[in-house]
């Protein structure tokens, strides 16, 4: 049996339709395939960056610095870390030695009294602040870990009577992340007490 040209255009017709079925079907397949994939892609970023912003939080301390002794002792402490060992060092150009500390974490106004008092001329109060680069360690499990910033110690002077003036730490701020002995400089050499 022989095809007329009308009867073989209708089937050429229907094969046309079957094949953009087809092609839409694909289409639609590979919308879905793309749709899954970047929808895992997208819940794989969520969880890496969830994953990085609880190491950073562990791999960051925040130094509180309680006032004991009168005003002659900053306790260094952090409620979130095990504090193993903090290195302390003030600007080269103040004169005060560095320290590192095992034991207890700590500031001593001694440390810093005799050049601060010297700056600060007079027998009137003045009060100021210090940067300090602090560079802390700890134990996080099994990962030893550590930070370093550049901290303010906040002191003041007071008169004592017919003893001169003594130097009071008054606490500790955060200044900055990070930090170099350079950058410490620069920061007293903007911020030192003008007698």
């Amino acid at each position: 049996m022989s095809e007329t040209p009308e009867q073989r255009r209708t089937r050429r017709r229907w094969l046309t339709l079957a094949e953009l079925v087809g092609v839409a079907g694909l289409v639609i397949a590979a919308l879905s395939l793309w749709s899954n994939w970047s929808e895992r892609r997208s819940d794989q970023q969520e969880r890496a960056a969830e994953k990085a912003e609880i190491a950073r939080a562990q791999g960051a301390v925040l130094l509180d610095g309680t006032v004991a002794d009168g005003g002659r002792t900053l306790k260094l402490s952090d409620a979130d870390h095990k504090i193993t060992t903090v290195d302390v060092r003030f600007p080269a150009s103040l004169g005060a030695a560095a320290h590192a500390l095992l034991v207890e974490p700590r500031i001593e106004a001694d440390w810093i009294a005799e050049p601060l008092l010297a700056l600060s001329k007079g027998d009137d109060a003045h009060g100021g602040r210090v940067p300090v680069l602090l560079t802390t360690e700890w134990w996080d499990a099994d990962t030893h870990r550590r930070d370093q910033a550049i901290y303010d110690v906040a002191w003041r002077t007071k008169s004592r009577f017919a003893r001169g003036r003594a130097l009071r730490l008054d606490g500790l701020v955060l200044r900055e992340r990070g930090g170099s002995a350079s950058r410490l400089e620069a920061i007293w050499a903007a911020e030192k007490p003008k007698g």
